[in-house]
């Protein structure tokens, strides 16, 4: 919906990975099981991805597009305080897409 190039890629250690060309913003994609060996720095580390935001200069006009394309909003376009307009689509896995429009 955002247009990205999924770019497949290969870790140095052998994991398969993919990467995504986001108008030039390059996003690193790995999965991690919760039985992988990580090291237990930082305290209280979250296995997954909560969610991810991209700033947009009118946020009407995106989320006009992106319902036409079929997103579906967990949270409509708001305004919780003066200066700051947000959304969140659904993303795959259910990982949050936060829409930002600053002031």
């Amino acid at each position: 919906m955002f247009g990205a190039k999924a770019i497949e890629s290969v870790q140095t250690d052998g994991k398969p990975r993919i990467d995504l060309d986001l108008n030039g913003l390059i996003i690193f994609i790995l999965k991690v099981n919760a039985e992988d060996n990580l090291p237990a720095s930082p305290p209280g580390r979250y296995l997954g991805l909560d969610h991810f935001g991209l700033v947009v200069d009118n946020l009407e006009e995106t989320a006009a597009e992106l319902k036409g394309k079929g997103a579906e909003f967990v949270l409509e376009p708001c305004s919780p305080r003066p200066g700051l307009k947000m959304a969140f689509i659904r993303g795959p896995e259910n990982v949050r897409i936060e829409l930002v429009e600053r002031s």
